[in-house]
């Protein structure tokens, strides 16, 4: 009996000790502003508010989470595995299952602090996506399409973007173009000629790329193949494979911590491009939270949630053409991301550049900023021409028109009227003008991990910008302030330097302007 008690005793102590948290609390310095943790959280950079506590690695707010912070004096935070951070009145609070987590000393600015975490634990690579990214606006056909991808209106939705007088770049054929999760053949009845229409595709200078996942349906071929490999995720204690819930539906999901099960699916995709002539994919999914490891078993002993969403994003470095919404680390990567889909609404418009802000401060430099007018199919459903804001479309388009990349899904010639229309592509070969900068921008980045859009404050320290989230700049030499609100004047503040806006007029910089912005016009400045 005592020696029961005692193993007991013993057991107890041992799970004890595996829950220890290591806490610590950062006290911030006087007038010192924090960024970092949550791209989807960019809007509420830096951090003046109390933000509840947020678990890294199982939240992600529908984008990607990195174990960063910084701050304008400098200093920053770092840690190899996920935590939990909660924003407090002027101090941030880590809890940790496996280390303390200390504040770093980079510098004394925002620049100071990120280059100094970038140099140490995410240094860029050299390498880039295609260069086709950053120099010709995307195009993704889920809004037009949803889940009826099929090959006439594909077709007819790549000769309206010719037909209508916007550059050819990147095309995505979305989710439900295969006949079910895990199987990488085209649905026969939808698709009568796929290579042929990849080839029509090329022809008319589009790249094409298509939406994958790791998820598999159950009781299908795939499923039975994967499981008997073992290449399946496994229920906790369980040798069938788990069953994870996600948004369309239930699947089993490819265990990508197994080399032979991340080769076979690399083979896969490999084997689509060599048959069809595919340029690449759009890899969906990768949620942290489709991993907790209370539920599934991995190849990888105590794998987190996050090892797999690290795993997904590394069969991206396989190809140069690929997109990721949903990401942990790989900040300097040659991996684009975008912005989490958002809602048709100004608020949405708004939050923008502060989460390309956020992107480009956790190290995904090459980052686009979700798709023009948002990502939400039911907006663009029966619509009612009396209810439907076509400003929004154009103010969206301008958001993005300097910005690293650009995505059109909802098609502009569907939902808008002659002058609109000619606004927006107006700003899609603004966009294609300046693709030579915005690549070359990349290309620096590429070499010193520098972000290409950049905070006020990151370029301009000790200026006052540290508050400021409605504009940007592009690389050091473009002052980007794009109109975000139904209003058509807003104020500026120049940074010290000569400015000439996009109308040829120059300025003192050092001080604050109230400008008038007509709906076709997109206010950005050169620094002389």
């Amino acid at each position: 009996m005592k020696k029961i008690l005692f193993l007991a005793f013993l057991l107890t102590c041992i799970n004890a000790h595996s829950q220890q948290l290591f806490e610590n609390s950062i006290t911030f310095d006087p007038d010192e502003y924090w960024w970092g943790g949550v791209v989807a959280y960019g809007s509420r950079m830096p951090y003046l508010n109390t933000v509840k506590e947020f678990d890294l690695a199982m939240q992600n707010d529908n984008n990607q989470v990195v174990p960063l912070f910084v701050s304008d004096k400098g200093r920053y935070i770092w840690s190899d595995q996920p935590f939990w951070f909660e924003i407090g009145r002027n101090v941030l609070k880590l809890k940790s299952k496996y280390d303390r987590i200390e504040v770093k000393q980079g510098g004394k600015t925002l620049k100071d602090a990120y280059l100094a975490a970038s140099n140490k634990y995410f240094p860029p690579t050299g390498t880039l996506p295609d260069s086709l990214f950053f120099t010709m606006p995307q195009y993704n056909t889920w809004i037009e399409l949803m889940y009826n991808q099929n090959e006439k209106d594909i077709l007819n939705y790549a000769r309206a973007i010719v037909d209508n007088g916007f550059p050819v770049g990147v095309l995505m054929i979305d989710d439900n173009w295969q006949k079910y999760y895990g199987n990488f053949e085209f649905r026969p009845e939808k698709f009568s000629d796929p290579k042929g229409m990849i080839k029509k595709l090329h022809d008319m200078g589009f790249k094409v790329m298509l939406w994958v996942c790791p998820f598999v349906s159950a009781d299908s071929k795939e499923y039975r193949y994967l499981s008997g490999k073992g290449y399946l995720l496994k229920k906790k204690n369980s040798q069938a494979p788990a069953i994870i819930q996600w948004w369309n539906g239930q699947s089993a999901c490819y265990d990508l911590t197994n080399p032979e099960a991340f080769n076979y699916f690399v083979g896969l995709l490999k084997d689509m491009q060599n048959e069809y002539g595919i340029d690449g994919f759009k890899f969906d999914a990768g949620d942290n939270s489709f991993y907790n490891p209370r539920n599934i078993d991995s190849y990888k002993e105590d794998a987190t949630s996050v090892d797999h969403t690290l795993a997904w994003a590394k069969i991206g470095l396989q190809f140069p053409f690929n997109e990721y919404r949903a990401g942990w680390k790989m900040g300097g990567q040659p991996l684009v991301q975008r912005l989490g889909d958002k809602n048709y609404s100004w608020d949405a418009v708004k939050i923008l550049i502060p989460e390309m802000i956020a992107a480009g401060l956790l190290g995904y430099a090459y980052t686009c900023p979700d798709m023009i007018g948002g990502g939400q199919y039911s907006a663009f459903l029966n619509i009612k021409d009396d209810e439907f804001d076509q400003r929004l479309i154009v103010r969206s388009a301008q958001v993005h028109a300097l910005m690293p990349m650009m995505q059109f899904s909802v098609a502009p010639w569907r939902v808008l009227d002659k002058e609109h229309i000619t606004i927006v592509r107006e700003m899609a070969l603004l966009h294609k003008k300046f693709g030579n900068y915005i690549l070359n921008r990349a290309k620096e980045s590429a070499k010193t991990g520098e972000p290409i859009i950049r905070h006020m404050d990151y370029s301009f320290p000790n200026e006052g910008f540290a508050e400021c989230k409605d504009q940007f700049m592009l690389g050091d030499k473009y002052l980007v302030a794009p109109v975000v609100t139904v209003s058509n004047t807003r104020t500026i503040k120049l940074p010290k330097g000569r400015w000439k806006d996009d109308l040829g007029k120059t300025y003192k910089g050092g001080q604050t302007i109230t400008v008038d912005v007509p709906l076709n016009r997109l206010v950005y400045f050169e620094l002389i």
